[in-house]
């Protein structure tokens, strides 16, 4: 740049124009901005074109320093000069300053970003659910678990974790993003002393779906999918993954103290925003009632789906077992040619009945791969949604009150210290003891309105993901309409082969 400008030799003035005007969220000054500036100098239009030009911008945008060499030329023309480079170059003493009217009214030139672009997602739920897709497989030799990619847009490799693995990464990540919904993982163990009908090979198979469902939603949240401890997690291969992780941590610190807007959250957010969270927090809770009710009988179906399989499997087998004894038949049988007959038949349908409980049973996984795991998926989310809720409330809000009220209690001890004299060291002490207060009231102000912010974000994603509703209808109805197509079609083959133990069509109807 001719007429270089150092940020240190400009004036006071300049820099305080800078801060008025520049953007919110970054160190840089929108031309769309600098224009409205200029229109402030009352200088002519052709002046004013000549002072754009000798000014450095890039989409849409000018350096703090290519700021500060325009307010030198709108300065030099205001005093009659014709605004050039080479006139800086001869400015020995101090930049002359702008008249550019009162500086507190610059503020309002500024651009305000626009909410939307900050505080409101652009996501949706397809754009979610396409990003990695990992996969958690049992080792029982090795008594842990394989994390795989199977669709994957940024991973292509698999891992080995234990559930401890697993366990320091949910800590980790839950106090780098302590606003935010963070899933919760399954026990570790049955619990002791409780009665329960679940064998440990079913435990295990639910905890494994349960670390599937937490990994997935972990990898695809907005704000954690691109973070480096969910990177470690997902790729690391060295033999200590948790002493990684919490290194890890230990670099990067929480969200807070990482995240660029975390100190100006409550700009950016609307005034009714307690309101607001308040209405969504109960609308949320009824969402997740609603949601288990709907994932219990779901679960009762495909546990049905099981029995009836369990059960054509027995009656297959009674039908064979009446089939093939070879009793004789005692001489007052009335008719003991047509039962041997019968006989006959009945052995070969087990053939059919079993097929058909191995359709009953397929069926049964459908509706619990399909349709209770995408419900459970968003029950997990709603859950970790309410334990963000409740984090918020006992946590940073609960801290800032009890700052708030030993702050109280301090400035009360001050008070009659004032009034019955105390020794000066004593004052001194509980004077810094008040000011340390001050700025840990300060902080916590500030991290309460980034914990209303994030709650605000996180508020949106659950209902980003609300759509997953027409995904399930979709699950469902498809494996209903797929299994009793298949359960229709053997059915239908089974009819005919009953023709022989019906007289006269007797006892069977024909097929409509």
């Amino acid at each position: 740049m001719a007429g270089e400008i150092s940020e240190g030799s400009v004036p006071a003035y300049y820099r305080e124009v800078y801060e008025a005007i520049r953007c919110k969220t970054d160190e840089r000054v929108q031309v769309e901005v600098f224009q409205r500036l200029l229109q402030r100098t009352d200088l002519s239009k052709t002046v004013l074109g000549q002072i754009a030009e000798h000014v450095d911008s890039a989409d849409g945008f000018m350096s703090k320093l290519s700021l500060y060499k325009a307010l030198a030329l709108i300065a030099l023309a205001q005093q009659g000069k014709q605004p050039s480079p080479k006139l800086l170059e001869n400015c020995i003493q101090e930049l002359p300053k702008p008249q550019l009217g009162e500086l507190k009214d610059l503020n309002a030139l500024r651009m305000q970003p626009a909410q939307e672009d900050v505080l409101m997602m652009s996501q949706t739920l397809d754009r979610l659910l396409v990003r990695d897709t990992v996969q958690v497989e049992l080792i029982p030799e090795k008594k842990g678990l394989f994390l795989k990619h199977v669709e994957y847009q940024r991973y292509k490799i698999s891992v080995y974790r234990r559930y401890s693995d697993f366990d320091v990464f949910h800590e980790v990540l839950l106090q780098r993003f302590a606003y935010r919904v963070v899933p919760a993982l399954p026990p570790k163990r049955m619990l002791k002393g409780v009665l329960t009908s679940v064998s440990e090979r079913e435990f295990i198979e639910g905890r494994r779906r349960a670390l599937g469902r937490f990994i997935n939603l972990v990898a695809r949240h907005p704000f954690f999918s691109e973070d480096e401890l969910v990177k470690t997690f997902l790729t690391f291969n060295g033999s200590d993954v948790q002493t990684k992780l919490r290194d890890t941590y230990k670099k990067m610190g929480d969200e807070f103290m990482t995240n660029r807007i975390a100190t100006q959250a409550k700009e950016y957010l609307p005034a009714d925003i307690q309101a607001q969270f308040s209405t969504s927090r109960e609308l949320i809770r009824n969402i997740h009632n609603s949601f288990q009710k709907l994932r219990d009988r779901a679960e009762k179906m495909a546990e049905r789906s099981k029995e009836n399989a369990t059960d054509l499997l027995m009656f297959g087998r009674e039908l064979s077992t009446l089939g093939s004894d070879a009793s004789s038949l005692p001489s007052l049988a009335s008719s003991p040619s047509t039962w041997g007959t019968l006989r006959q038949s009945l052995k070969s349908l087990s053939v059919e009945f079993a097929v058909l409980s191995d359709k009953a049973a397929q069926q049964g996984r459908r509706e619990e791969d399909d349709v209770v795991e995408k419900l459970n998926i968003f029950l997990d989310l709603l859950q970790s949604y309410r334990d963000l809720c409740e984090r918020h409330e006992k946590g940073v809000l609960h801290e800032h009150q009890r700052a708030l009220h030993k702050y109280g209690m301090m400035k009360r001890q001050m008070m009659s210290a004032t009034v019955q004299p105390k020794e000066q060291a004593s004052v001194e002490q509980l004077e810094s003891r008040i000011v340390q207060q001050e700025n840990a009231i300060q902080t916590m102000e500030l991290r309460n309105y980034f914990s209303l912010f994030c709650l605000h974000q996180e508020t949106q994603l659950i209902f980003i993901y609300l759509p997953i509703t027409s995904h399930i209808l979709g699950a469902f109805v498809n494996s209903q309409v797929q299994g009793h197509r298949e359960m229709g079609a053997v059915w239908n083959e089974l009819q005919p082969k009953l023709g022989c133990l019906f007289g006269g069509n007797n006892g069977l109807k024909p097929y409509i």
